[in-house]
């Protein structure tokens, strides 16, 4: 394999296979991780050039760290990790509820950290490495909804730098913050087309630019310990609540 190659995680649907479709079309060999969605990672896989899938529970973090010791061992070329994947449930500042702080702080945060920390000790490829963190505009712009997947993303964010710092010219770290691209929990169809537009430039951000943004990243070009934001300003607003809430209030 001679391909330079790249592990996105949660890739067999949503943003995560639309990352890997991009990474696949510029030339990549892209690893596709998934849980459950067997049927969905394995369309995937024979639609791109070259691919492979991976099963793993991100709520083990000892399995995700095998697998992409695996990977580095496999895979000489293995220059990109993408964590992409997160849970995403419901629970406020005045209900925090346990179970879901520790499941989206464990998946969300704490098994990425030690995938990034193993990928930069193994990684081998003739290139420096590079490690996305996909976090969330709610970094800047956060409010009470979805308390504990923001915090865990907040959790995410701050290791950016870290490692960035402590992995010098050796490797670059970074992280893209995406606002609303796709229906996520409980919308309905024109309530996403509401919630998607209030942003600075009332506009829909796609995810080809999600896409483009890991893209250009991967060349690492910008210095690392550097963030994207990529929601057409919305990260630059003061919203009280979710936009999905934002939408269904609205309406």
């Amino acid at each position: 394999m001679t391909k330079p190659a790249v592990l996105i995680t949660g890739s067999a649907t949503r943003l995560g296979a639309e990352i890997a479709r991009g990474f696949a079309n510029a030339g990549w060999h892209v690893v596709i991780h998934h849980l459950t969605s067997d049927d969905e990672a394995e369309a995937l896989q024979n639609e791109l050039p070259s691919a492979e899938t991976v099963c793993c529970d991100l709520a083990d973090h000892e399995a995700a760290v095998r697998m992409v010791d695996a990977l580095c061992r496999k895979l000489p070329e293995f220059r990109c990790l993408i964590n992409s994947a997160s849970i995403f449930q419901y629970d406020n500042a005045r209900n925090i509820e346990a179970d879901k702080t520790e499941q989206a702080m464990q998946i969300n945060a704490r098994t990425p950290a030690l995938m990034t920390q193993s990928f930069l000790a193994h990684a081998s490829s003739a290139v420096p490495p590079c490690v996305i963190q996909v976090t969330d505009m709610k970094l800047e712009n956060p409010n009470p909804d979805f308390f504990s997947y923001t915090m865990s993303k907040h959790a995410l964010a701050s290791t950016i730098r870290m490692f960035a710092e402590d992995a010098g010219d050796n490797a670059r770290i970074y992280g893209i913050a995406p606002g609303a691209i796709l229906p996520s929990h409980d919308q309905s169809k024109e309530e996403t087309e509401t919630s998607h537009v209030l942003n600075l430039l009332e506009r829909k951000t796609g995810a080809n630019e999600i896409v483009d943004a890991a893209l250009f990243l991967s060349t690492g070009a910008l210095k690392s310990g550097s963030t994207l934001f990529v929601d057409s300003g919305q990260h630059l607003l003061d919203q009280p609540r979710d936009v999905i809430y934002l939408a269904r209030e609205e309406a």
